[in-house]
Order: structure tokens, then sequence, then C-alpha cells
């Protein structure tokens, strides 16, 4: 476990100045501040959380590889998007399940932006298999889905974001007691997170503080998909 915070002011100061200057000669001159003060401290957090993460449950991964691990790469996905900028302005770092091949399979997730970190829990943009299991199970099992949405511990820790439809999914009572929860289309808990957080040293602790709290959601959508937690 680190002995002083893994980010830095260094850290935003690199996100903020690469937002200003998103171009490959830019990013190619100041490719070492990035390796120094976002992927380095990156790949440590990642290595000191995967012991906390086990004790969360063994079927999450903390990935430290610098490739193909828990850390997104920064460089962005232009090929179908208008957007040309070659990288992204933010550092994703998702503790995804051990049967997930993707970012859109259950995980645990921190997201390190300037005015807009967060920590998140849940399924991004789940296939139509996996929203249909999710909302099958919501309609089953109504009691232990407000368990886990609507519980102390994770409602007062997390808010649900992501997108929904404007009108009840096909298949679906339209007059469902939980036709609004039935709407979602990404199924993610998120709590916002402050910079003085992120660089402080309690940080691990405070971040797997959180993971705990997001418990009763990841393992309801778990449940959903058949998968233990």
């Amino acid at each position: 476990m680190a002995s002083t915070p893994y980010f830095s002011s260094r850290s935003f100061a690199f996100l903020r100045d690469l937002a200003t200057h998103n171009e490959r000669e830019w990013f190619h001159k100041h490719r070492k501040r990035y390796e120094r003060d976002l992927r380095a401290p990156s790949l440590a957090f990642i290595t000191d959380f995967a012991p906390h993460l086990g004790k969360i449950s063994p079927h999450f991964r903390a990935d430290p590889r610098p490739s193909g691990g828990s850390m997104f790469r920064i460089h962005r996905d232009t090929r179908f998007s208008k957007d040309k900028s070659p990288y992204k302005t933010f550092t994703g770092l998702q503790f995804r399940h051990d049967r997930g091949k993707d970012a859109h399979c259950p995980g645990f997730y921190l997201h390190i932006e300037p005015g807009n970190s967060f920590a998140g829990v849940g399924i991004w943009r789940p296939d139509g298999t996996t929203l249909k299991a999710i909302r099958d199970t919501i309609v089953e099992n109504p009691a232990l889905w407000k368990k886990a949405s609507g519980g102390k511990k994770f409602a007062t820790t997390f808010s649900l974001q992501g997108d929904r439809l404007t009108r009840p999914p096909q298949g679906y009572d339209p007059d469902h007691p939980l036709i609004q929860d039935l709407k979602w289309k990404d199924f993610i808990g998120v709590c916002p997170l402050t910079q003085k957080s992120l660089t402080g040293k309690d940080f691990l602790a405070e971040f797997t503080h959180l993971c705990r709290a997001g418990t009763p959601w990841m393992s309801f959508l778990c449940k959903a998909l058949d998968v233990p937690f």
C-alpha cells in the first residue's frame, strides 16, 4: 500500500493540458508526463487495490498490466466518431467480472477527470440479451431489486445514472409498478469524487469503502446474469 497519494495535482494538470492540446505531436512531446503522472500511479493503484477487491468478491479482477488490463488505454477509437480527437481527456480504471470480456459487463469503476471524477458500480451499455435478463429479474424478483437499488447503504452512496428509454421497453407491461426502472438502458450507480479526495493518502481505503457500499447492487446484477458474485 502506498504511503503517499497515488494521484496528485500533476495528474489533473496533465489531463487539463491534454484537453487543451489534444494532438499527437503534443502528446508525444509530453509522453513522459503521462507515464509519470497518470499511468504509473494508476497501475500502482490497481496493484494495491487487488487484495481489497478480492475480499469484496473473488470474481472481479484488478489487472495491473499496462496494456489489456484494468486501465483503459488513453487513445480514443475515432473510427465511428465525428470527433477525431486522438486522446481521451480522462483516465478510466475498470475492475470487471472475470466472466466479462469487455467494458460492457458488471464492474467496479474509477473515472479520473478534472471536474468530473467519480466511482461507479454496475454495467454500461449491456447488449440486448443482457439487458433483457436484468429487466426480467426486476420483474420476477421486485423485492430483491428494491433491496439492491433502494437499500440505505447503496442509495445514500450512489445515484443511478445512464441512458433510459422514453417509452416502456417492448414486451413489458406499461403499467408495471417498476416501469420507470425497466426503462433503464444502463444500470450504473455513480458517486462523485473531488480532486482533493483522489489526491489524498486515504483514497485507496475510501474507494474500497465505496465498492463495498455497491455490493448489493453488484450482487443483484450478477444474479440477473447468472454469474457468481
